[in-house]
């Protein structure tokens, strides 16, 4: 494991990789916020919307 890491460090691919697994973190933590913020506003819509029909 220790030579893989080593590897990856003289390898810039690996920093790429890297900063775009940042990124996807970063998007998710994002949305997983967004919905925890909206998903109990949404929830009521969608219940006012099932009970209307």
């Amino acid at each position: 494991m220790i030579r893989t890491i080593k590897k990856l460090a003289g390898d810039r691919r690996g920093v790429t990789a890297l900063e775009y697994a940042l990124i996807a973190a970063l998007i998710a933590v994002v949305i997983i916020g967004a919905v925890a913020l909206l998903g109990s506003s949404v929830s009521g819509v969608f219940s006012t919307v099932g009970n209307s029909i």
